[in-house]
C-alpha cells in the first residue's frame, strides 16, 4: 500500500502560524515522530510529508507545512513552499490554539472555502488552554466549519483526529474513480501501444501505462500491450476487433494509421486530461492552436521532472508538430514539477502533460488559474491530435464532448 503513487493518495494538508502544534498534530495523527517538535517557532522549514493509510479513505499523503507568518529572506521562501501547497490539497487542517485567532487563520479559512476544499479547524494545546478563542467560535458557525479541540500530545487525541476528518469529506471522496472503466465492458480486450524509447524506465513501464492496465483488470476486461512496430501484426492476429486502443502520444499518428476506423482510438495523455484534469475544457483550449501566429509565447508544463532527450516529447516533438502546424516558430517556455509562472497572461496557450504524478485538486487549480487568467489550456494528448489532424478520431471514445461536429 505504501507504494501506492503520492498523485493517487488523497493529500492533507497542516497549515497555520509557527509554534501552534502542527508538527505535533502531525506525529499523532501518524503515532509516530515524523517531524521534529521544538519550542523554537520556525523549526519546520520545509513540508514534511509521510503517507500512510486512513481507513476507511485508503491511501492519503500527510503534510505538515511551515508556519504561514514566518518572516525575513528564509521566512519568507519557506512561506511561498507552503502557500504553493495551499492548492495541492485535497484537505486542509488549520491548526490554531486559544492565543492565535485573527484574521490570520480567518482569511485563511476563507481561501479553502473559495476553493472548495474541506477543512477543519483544530484548536490545539487544550491542556493548556481548555476555551477555545472567543472570536473563532462564532466566525466558524457561521461558516459552518467543523473544528476540534484536542491536546495532540494526548496519546488518545489519534483517534478523535480520525474520526472527525473522515466525518468532515464528501462522499466523493469514498467513490472509486476509473481511467477507462465506463469506456469497456467485462471480457473486453483492449491494446496498449507503449514505445519503449530512450526515456522509458530501465525495465519498467511510465505510471499512465501501469494505472491504466490496473483499472484495465479492475474492470474484469483484459489488455494486449505492444510496441508501435508491432500492432499491425496483433491486430491481424486478433480473432475478435478490440474495444479500443490506446497510444502514447508521440506515436499517435502511425498508430491512427495501423488501426481500422471502426476501432476506436485515443491516448494515455488523453485519457489522463480526463481523470485527473477536465478533457472538455482541454478540447477547448486545443481550438486556440488555430488563433497561433509564430511568434506567440507557448507555456509547456510537466508534472513529473526528468532528463530531457534528444526525441522528448514536450520540448522537442510538441515544438516540432505545433510549429508546423502553424507555419512558424513560436516562443515556447518550459517549467517542470511543482513550478508554475505566477504571470501567465502573457501566454497564447499553455499545454501540460498528462499530470499523473498530480492530484486533481493540482490539476484543477492550474486549469483554474488559467481560467482566471484568460488564457486557453490543453494537454499532451489533446494538442498533438489537433496538430497532427487526427483531433477527432482521437477523441471519439468519449460521447459527451460538446462541440466535437466534424
Amino acid at each position: 500500500m505504501l507504494k501506492t503513487p503520492r498523485g493517487l493518495r488523497t493529500q492533507i494538508g497542516i497549515f497555520g502560524r509557527r509554534n501552534v502544534g502542527k508538527s505535533t498534530f502531525m506525529n499523532a495523527l501518524t503515532r509516530q515522530n515524523v517531524s521534529i517538535v521544538s519550542d523554537v517557532p520556525g523549526t519546520t522549514t520545509d513540508p514534511v510529508q509521510k503517507a500512510m493509510e486512513l481507513l476507511p479513505l485508503g491511501p492519503v499523503l500527510l503534510v505538515d507545512t511551515a508556519g504561514l507568518d514566518d518572516g525575513g529572506v528564509l521566512g519568507t521562501e519557506r512561506t511561498a513552499r507552503t502557500k504553493k501547497f495551499l492548492d495541492r490539497a485535497d484537505v486542509a487542517v488549520v491548526v490554531s490554539d486559544s492565543c492565535n485567532w485573527d484574521e490570520f487563520e480567518e482569511d485563511l479559512v476563507r481561501k479553502f472555502l473559495v476553493t472548495g476544499t474541506p477543512l477543519l479547524v483544530v484548536f490545539n494545546k487544550a491542556d493548556l488552554f481548555p476555551e477555545p478563542p472567543e472570536r473563532a467560535i462564532p466566525f466558524l458557525s457561521e461558516k459552518n466549519v467543523p473544528y476540534l479541540q484536542i491536546s495532540a500530545v494526548n496519546p488518545h487525541a489519534a483517534e478523535s483526529i480520525k474520526a472527525k476528518l473522515i466525518r468532515i469529506l464528501p462522499d466523493s471522496f469514498f467513490i472509486p474513480t476509473t481511467i477507462l472503466g465506463d469506456l469497456i465492458n467485462p471480457g473486453d480486450n483492449v491494446v496498449l501501444v507503449t514505445p519503449i524509447d530512450s526515456e522509458a524506465p530501465k525495465g519498467r513501464l511510465i505510471m499512465p501505462q501501469v494505472q491504466t492496465i490496473r483499472d484495465i483488470l479492475d474492470n474484469q476486461a483484459y489488455c494486449t500491450v505492444v510496441q508501435e512496430r508491432d500492432l499491425p501484426n496483433a491486430l491481424n492476429n486478433m480473432k475478435k476487433k478490440p474495444a479500443l486502443v490506446i497510444t502514447d502520444s508521440q506515436a499517435f499518428l502511425s498508430v491512427a494509421e495501423n488501426t481500422p476506423d471502426d476501432v476506436p482510438l485515443t491516448s494515455f495523455s488523453i485519457l489522463f486530461a480526463r481523470y485527473k484534469g477536465d478533457l472538455q475544457t482541454f478540447v477547448d483550449g486545443a481550438r486556440s492552436i488555430e488563433k497561433l501566429k509564430p511568434g506567440d509565447k507557448v507555456l509547456v508544463a510537466e508534472a513529473c521532472t526528468h532528463h530531457p532527450t534528444v526525441d522528448d516529447i514536450g520540448t522537442v516533438k510538441i515544438p516540432k508538430w505545433l510549429s508546423q502546424h502553424v507555419g512558424g516558430e513560436l516562443n515556447f517556455s518550459f517549467t517542470r514539477g511543482h513550478d508554475f509562472p505566477e504571470d501567465i497572461s502573457s501566454f497564447k496557450l499553455i499545454i501540460h502533460c498528462g499530470g499523473c504524478t498530480f492530484n486533481p485538486r493540482m490539476m484543477a487549480s492550474r486549469i483554474m488559474t488559467c481560467r482566471d487568467a484568460g488564457v486557453p489550456i490543453t494537454n499532451y494528448g489533446v494538442a498533438i491530435s489537433y496538430s497532427l489532424g487526427i483531433f477527432h478520431r482521437a477523441l471519439g471514445p468519449f460521447s459527451n464532448l460538446s462541440g466535437m461536429e466534424k
